[in-house]
């Protein structure tokens, strides 16, 4: 399998509707505060979209809601994977990536045949509370080499600037959330990143 070289990760399906339009081909919608009624219609909604430009929707966490949206994607941290029932994603057809952080997280991960594993934090970022320094992309070449073939997403505090180097250091794919919702202009920088990982989407 192989992703798209740019990830962004967005916090509703307004989102979506306003960046997929762009070329946008690979999305995670992560929410994380709301009932069980309006996720389902955020999903499905950020389903619709993204079906209609050609674009893959991951969804973070709420499997079972993507399962029932029918999405085909779910991302899942090490948390969830203690309550996720991944023989149940599986047999629905539903993808699965899985954040990594250290190397132990990296072997539960592999253990569970992901689709993809993401390593983060590569910058430091103050999206969310961590408790892992910032990896650097020689973490990014060293999850390289345990993972073979298997897609690599690099994430947390990446800049446009950095797109050619973390591609270089042997991530497949950026993913990418302040630098793209904290913007003054979202749709700008999204046009940037999708012009800066241009050169891989073509390879």
């Amino acid at each position: 399998m192989r992703l798209d070289p740019f990830y962004p990760i967005v916090d509703s399906a307004g989102w979506v509707a306003r960046l997929v339009p762009l070329g946008v081909k690979l999305i995670q919608l992560r929410i994380k505060d709301a009932d069980e009624t309006a996720l389902f219609f955020e999903i499905d909604r950020a389903r619709r979209v993204c079906e209609g430009h050609g674009c893959t929707l991951v969804v973070n966490d709420h499997w079972r809601l993507a399962i029932g949206a029918g999405c085909d994607f779910v991302h899942l941290g090490q948390e969830d994977l203690d309550e996720a029932d991944l023989d149940l994603i599986r047999s629905s057809g539903t993808r699965i990536g899985i954040s990594t952080h250290d190397e132990a997280e990296l072997d539960r991960a592999l253990s569970l045949r992901p689709d993809y594993v993401a390593l983060g934090p590569i910058r430091r970022t103050t999206l969310k509370p961590m408790r892992w320094e910032p990896q650097g992309f020689e973490r990014i070449g060293e999850w390289r080499r345990r993972i073979g073939d298997l897609p690599l997403v690099a994430i947390g505090g990446l800049k446009v600037d950095d797109a050619s180097d973390v591609l270089s250091a042997g991530a497949d794919c950026i993913a990418v959330v302040s630098d793209i919702i904290a913007n003054d202009d979202p749709l700008a920088r999204t046009r940037e990143w999708l012009a800066a990982t241009q050169f891989r989407r073509l390879s």
